[in-house]
């Protein structure tokens, strides 16, 4: 059975240790996570109401 090597030897990019990474890795997806949550969620930006009289108007496939 082969051994696992020890995380806190195994050195990883930029000289850090496998664990470390690990714990970098985690904390940048918990601030990403956060970004987004404070966001709202949406990406998209808000439409003016003159842009959403537009598109109603106008339709996404050309003129009605």
């Amino acid at each position: 059975m082969a051994r696992q090597p020890d995380p806190d030897k195994l050195k990883g990019p930029g000289g850090l240790t496998m664990r470390q990474l690990h714990e970098q890795v985690k904390k940048s997806a918990m601030r990403d996570r956060l970004d987004v949550a404070k966001k709202g969620g949406s990406h998209a930006r808000k439409d003016s109401r003159w842009q959403r009289f537009m598109r109603y108007v106008w339709g996404r496939s050309g003129r009605r």
